[in-house]
């Protein structure tokens, strides 16, 4: 039995496959009354979608949103709210030569043998086109969130060796690779092209921040925060590392340099020096921002000669075809806020009702 189920409060359930008719997300436990439209979740949904740049997969889909029902009015009713969007670009005869071969870094062989069959049309279930029905989702999550006060901003961090310098988040949505730091941007995405045109792919980092959070959120033992947007994030296809705040740079520091040090500020608010935890004390909200950052491997469809083998075991070699993102990075970057928002919007309706 799959878990395509997330979180416990505000709960999610996200179905289809890549090249099937529709994928989509139903959403459980949202409040009623939250004024939601189709173009909040459009939005978010054009950030995923595929074709956005010359440095992405150039398969062309318009990801419309159909809102089937929880939503009247442009308002929520407190029921669930299924949502759907239709594949209309899927070309699934690309994938036909390659159904019982095992390509080389993806989840081929591991789906075999667990479920003794699989959509071998663009990896069905495993590929990053299940993300859709999150981000529409998060969407909703997002517009709760807001009206608490708190955003969720995400960025490509690094790409390669190529790392951001100067953080301006006016400059995220000002480059198709979602950089931060212009001058970084441009070079991130000359490397980009170049192992495109290699047939060859790159990783990087995704860097996600969320402010105005109220302190308190979280528990202390097994729903730590931390622990729960690490096993959101890593749930994300094609991630392969998850830190907050420092990470594993504490690894080579002394601990009087990793504490954050309080203070009392002009306002009579207590408040920190340094944010090096990342915005977390015991799995437990501070009321810094939340910082937390993923590592995301190069993407596994290259258009390269690989060695690999069929379901007999017989020697292949495989040049995968289809339309593939030389890098994950830019769109997993609205793909990554959804996932912490989905994370934050249960635990700030879950500490609502414990303190009812």
């Amino acid at each position: 039995m799959a878990a395509n189920s997330f979180g416990r409060f505000f709960r999610i359930t996200t179905w289809g496959e890549s090249h099937g008719p529709a994928l989509g997300v139903v959403v459980d436990g949202c409040p009623a009354g939250l004024e939601i439209c189709a173009e909040d979740i459009q939005y978010e949904l054009d950030r995923r979608r595929p074709g956005q740049s010359r440095i992405t997969t150039q398969r062309k889909e318009a990801d419309a949103i159909e809102i089937l029902s929880g939503v009247f009015d442009g308002k929520t009713l407190g029921t669930p709210i299924s949502m759907m969007v239709r594949n209309t670009d899927a070309k699934s005869k690309s994938y036909e030569d390659i159904k019982d071969v095992y390509r080389p870094g993806h989840a081929d062989f591991t789906y075999d043998k667990k479920y003794g069959r699989r959509d071998h049309r663009g990896g069905g279930r495993s590929s990053a086109r299940e993300t859709v029905g999150r981000v529409a989702a998060a969407a909703i999550a997002k517009k709760i969130l807001n009206s608490h006060g708190v955003t969720t901003t995400g960025y490509v961090k690094q790409v390669g060796d190529i790392v951001a310098q100067d953080i301006d988040f006016d400059q995220i949505e000002e480059n198709p690779v979602r950089c931060p730091d212009p001058q970084a941007a441009e070079r991130m995405i000359d490397l980009i092209e170049s192992v495109r045109k290699e047939g060859d792919s790159v990783g990087g980092t995704v860097e996600v921040v969320s402010q105005g959070l109220p302190t308190g959120l979280g528990e202390p033992v097994f729903n730590k925060l931390d622990a729960d947007l690490a096993r959101a994030l890593m749930s994300i296809g094609g991630i392969r590392g998850f830190e907050m705040g420092m990470g594993f740079g504490v690894i080579e520091r002394k601990g009087s340099q990793v504490n954050d040090l309080m203070y009392k500020k002009e306002d009579g608010t207590l408040g920190f020096k340094t944010n090096n935890s990342g915005g977390l004390l015991g799995g437990i909200t501070s009321g810094a921002d939340l910082v937390v950052r993923i590592a995301i491997k190069p993407t596994s469809s290259i258009s390269q000669v690989q060695d690999t083998v069929d379901k007999e075991g017989e020697k292949i070699q495989l040049r995968v075809k289809g339309r593939h993102d030389p890098c994950l990075c830019p769109r997993a970057v609205p793909i990554a806020e959804a996932m912490v928002n989905l994370v934050l919007v249960d635990h700030l309706l879950i500490s609502k009702l414990s303190t009812i």
